[in-house]
């Protein structure tokens, strides 16, 4: 557990020269694999959101040592039975994965029933909060581009509570006047039901949330990755990094360092032998920037992995995929 005595929201990033090579060098070298001893922020600083029943807890976020990203954040929500947490807003969006359990949420005064597997959105700008009214303890795994938010200064956050100075201020305004048109009607969960699996070069997928689809949220691309047991995901290369949360089985991921040429273009130049990163149940893998992904499922058991991503690398020129090698059940499919 982190030591510090504040929260660090955004992490600077220095250097004496003008490149980053060392930088980067320092996150690649640091473990990518976190199980549950890995509490990096326990909410008992600057966290709004917990009651005396509710417990959350971070597995990676910008504060981190050994530093991984804030492209992501990570962390875990449980709700024993019959209880709820505080509520409260920030102007972040976060993509909540219901692991055990069934509650809803009560979002801007309106209620969202989700139960397991289940995919729930916190929209941008949204007063929150999480009920667990039933006998069975309810756990939601958070991916959130909190940095990302905090980096533009959209950083209003807080419970609910008068404004300070209020004779300083007029009446109220609708803040929805600044939203994208139609955001409203978006979905704000995803029902597992509701979701269906494909066959692609990744392997069999699910699809939860993805730019341009009806679900509202401007900041997080996530899917579920299935596996087959003794067999292989396929071998990926991409811009944006990852997190992938081990849903089940066990297994190892490949990771090939790609490196940056610069002659008179930029050229990739990937590792010949890469990295391995054992997993099982409960881990969560990191898979940095500009980095080629294989994942490995053990015999005797299929793997499960959640993947969340930051989706503003599609929008910043970051949209394409390249796969080295197909998932087998691809290549069989075709």
């Amino acid at each position: 557990m982190s030591d510090k005595k504040g929260r660090v929201f955004l992490r600077g990033i220095t250097s004496e020269t003008y490149g980053l090579k060392e930088f980067r060098r320092r996150q690649l070298e640091a473990p990518r694999v976190r199980d549950d001893s890995v509490v990096v922020d326990d909410a008992k600083v600057g966290h709004s959101g917990d009651s005396e029943q509710s417990r959350t807890w971070w597995r990676i976020g910008p504060g981190d040592d050994p530093f991984l990203t804030q492209s992501l954040q990570v962390h875990f929500v449980e709700l024993p039975p019959h209880s709820s947490n505080h509520g409260h807003g920030h102007q972040n969006e976060a993509a909540f994965y219901i692991l055990d359990g069934a509650g809803y949420e009560i979002h801007d005064d309106q209620r969202y029933d989700w139960a397991k597997d289940d995919l729930v959105i916190v929209h941008t700008d949204s007063v929150h909060r999480h009920f667990n009214p039933y006998d069975e303890t309810a756990r939601c795994l958070i991916f959130k581009a909190k940095s990302l938010w905090m980096y533009l200064g959209l950083i209003q956050q807080g419970r609910s509570g008068p404004v300070a100075d209020e004779d300083r201020f007029g009446p109220r305004e609708d803040w929805s006047q600044v939203w994208t048109p139609g955001v409203a009607d978006k979905r704000k969960v995803v029902k597992s039901a509701d979701t269906k699996w494909e066959t692609t070069p990744l392997g069999r997928v699910r699809t939860l949330s993805a730019i341009g689809d009806d679900v509202r949220t401007f900041s997080v691309d996530a899917f579920v990755l299935e596996v087959p047991a003794g067999s292989r995901s396929g071998k990926r290369w991409q811009m944006a990094d990852e997190v992938l949360y081990v849903r089940s089985g066990a297994g190892y991921s490949l990771h090939w360092e790609v490196e940056a040429e610069i002659a008179e273009k930029y050229y990739a130049r990937i590792a010949k032998e890469p990295t391995r990163h054992e997993f099982k149940a409960g881990d969560t893998i990191y898979v940095p920037h500009n980095t080629v992904a294989q994942h490995f499922a053990a015999d005797g058991e299929p793997v499960t992995l959640i993947s969340g991503q930051n989706r503003i690398f599609k929008q910043l020129g970051y949209d394409q995929v390249t796969y080295l090698e197909n998932a087998p059940e691809y290549d069989a499919a075709r």
